[in-house]
């Protein structure tokens, strides 16, 4: 029998609850949030059932609520609990997501949908057969293709999915000695071995209650029980269970959404900073424009700071949080410059490049998630290794501005050359930039192998991570020599902090996401090529019209002057 018909069946049967779980008022909303503040352990860590809920309904679907065929839409929330208690039919509504067409085509499915219901994916021959050669080749320690790795993924889904209904992923019940030791379901044969009777089945009672609440769509009972649910629990072992100041903290992290907000103001900050350049005399526009960068940074920052919070660290741990880093930074290198300077020029730079990084991450979910993971044993307590990691995220912010400052060169290079190269700040700040990215890339290098040497017992070792890193360094390193040794002109450096961008985008995302080799493996992820290879195709596109543009500016200029030299000498 499994763990949720045992624990509900042992509730039932204690207070006479009959068959009214299955009967949910769906047409009542409820008010989730005390729901949402009970603490479950999940992924080797303690956290609010909002976030498991949220986490949940992301890895199944790939987004973060779920409509379902008749139109209803579901929170997070109302899900995991609609599905262990099975007052909907889960295991036939299309919400498993497959992300890539040829693993639909290989299962013979309908190759215009990207989701499936469980019972299609679970009884799938042909998926199984698929997933189990991709996890010989694993163990084998061989490489294994796209289509092998969604396999797996799509089955990590499915047992998720599984476990969810049931029951056997609500470890609710907390330990009762120590913090590392695994929680419990609420089945009252499992917790009697830790809790006397009289502990538990108070908690039990109001876990009973809950669910009643639910079924009868009654919000405010349902409210008061989870709450004493979760004091009850919390009573069962005060030291293990999380301090209701730290559930909170998470649970308005959740809810604040602080980066989906900044996504919407960096967009509309540039959208009015771009009007009101071309406007020159809009100083309204203008104003607007700043206000809404400096209160999307605002929200950016908030964000960060509560993650660092939650998490008890810096936010440079995987490629989500790089992201919202280094787009962070770049947006507050811009900040620095406009405050310096007083010209917008500096914020149209970056503000596209954070608005443009955070709507990536935003719409790639699956291949960045957005979980907060206990760090791998070698990343923790490394002093080194957190100076490296931030110093080197620096550098990539710093170079990512120089790529915006370079875009916005190389549009006015397009329109009009001479006026372009007439701008001496703009290629000075351009040049400084460029700068600080090589001095921060090189100490981040350098600290990098000082981590190295402190957690490998080498301090180089050719590595992907390192040699892209290194091919990055010398990459900015001979652009600003040419510079300096006049190889090239001004307009050869603008091309270059942009062209160079692209060494620095193989190291940070290329490496992880599309080599996947090297010992910085917990990096590592799938998914997000097309977005990225098309942004880099469209980009060398751009460079490509904008030298095209200046060469032939330059020759009708020649051209031009060739034409007026002998009427000056006659």
């Amino acid at each position: 029998m499994n763990i949720r018909v045992t624990a509900l069946a042992a509730i039932a049967l204690a207070f006479c609850a009959g068959d009214v779980l299955a009967e949910v008022a769906e047409t009542t909303p409820l008010d989730f949030k005390q729901f949402g503040l009970l603490a479950i352990q999940d992924g080797g860590r303690r956290k609010p059932l909002d976030t498991f809920a949220r986490e949940t309904l992301i890895k199944i679907t790939g987004r973060s609520g779920y409509s379902d065929r008749a139109g209803k839409h579901w929170q997070p929330d109302d899900f995991v609990l609609s599905a262990l208690l099975e007052s909907h039919d889960w295991k036939n509504e299309p919400m498993v997501l497959i992300s890539i067409g040829r693993l639909v085509e290989q299962l013979g499915l309908d190759k215009a949908q990207r989701r499936f219901s469980f019972v299609q994916l679970n009884g799938s021959a042909e998926l199984q057969r698929i997933t189990n050669e991709a996890r010989a080749m694993k163990r084998a320690e061989k490489p294994l293709d796209r289509l092998q790795q969604e396999a797996l993924s799509v089955s990590d889904r499915l047992a998720l999915f599984a476990h969810v209904m049931d029951g056997s992923a609500f470890s609710i019940v907390p330990a009762p000695k120590s913090e590392t030791d695994p929680w419990f379901v609420p089945d009252p044969g499992g917790v009697a071995e830790y809790y006397s009777e009289p502990q538990f089945m108070a908690a039990f009672s109001q876990l009973q209650a809950m669910v009643n609440a639910y079924s009868q769509g009654d919000s405010l009972q349902f409210s008061r029980a989870a709450n004493q649910l979760r004091q009850n629990l919390r009573a069962l072992s005060p030291t293990i269970y999380p301090t209701e100041s730290k559930l909170r903290l998470e649970y308005f992290y959740n809810h604040f959404e602080g980066f989906y907000r900044a996504i919407w103001l960096y967009g509309l900050a540039f959208v009015v900073l771009l009007i009101s350049q071309v406007q020159k005399r809009s100083r309204a526009l203008r104003t607007l424009g700043i206000a809404l960068a400096i209160t999307a940074l605002a929200f950016h920052a908030t964000g960060i700071v509560l993650r660092c919070l939650i998490a008890g660290r810096p936010p440079v741990t995987n490629m989500y949080e790089s992201i919202i880093w280094v787009s962070f930074a770049a947006s507050f290198f811009g900040m620095i410059f406009f405050a310096r300077y007083r010209t917008p020029i500096y914020l149209l730079a970056s503000v596209p490049v954070t608005f443009v990084a955070l709507l990536l991450v935003h719409q790639m979910p699956i291949a960045m998630p957005s979980s907060i993971d206990p760090l791998v044993p070698v990343l923790r307590d490394n002093f080194w290794l957190t100076v490296h990691v931030l110093t080197i995220t620096l550098s990539y912010a710093a170079f990512a501005l120089a790529m915006g400052f370079g875009h916005i060169l190389l549009f006015r290079y397009a329109r009009n050359p001479s006026g372009a190269s007439a701008d001496a700040s703009m290629h000075f700040w351009l040049y400084r930039v460029l700068q600080l990215g090589v001095l921060l890339l090189a100490a981040g290098t350098i600290l990098g192998g000082v981590w190295a040497n402190y957690s490998w017992g080498r301090f180089w070792g050719w590595d992907p991570k390192e040699t892209w890193a290194l091919i990055a360094l010398l990459c900015y390193i001979t652009t600003l020599h040419g510079r300096l040794a006049g190889w090239w002109t001004e307009f050869g450096l603008v091309v270059a902090s942009v062209v160079c961008f692209l060494a620095v985008l193989m190291a940070w995302y290329g490496v992880n996401f599309v080599l996947g080799k090297g010992l910085h493996s917990y990096g590592f992820g799938i998914g997000g090529e097309t977005y990225v290879a098309s942004f880099v195709v469209a980009d060398l596109l751009f460079v490509a019209f904008a030298i095209w543009r200046y060469r032939s500016s330059k020759r009708v200029r020649k051209e031009a002057d060739a034409a007026v030299e002998p009427v000056a000498v006659s």
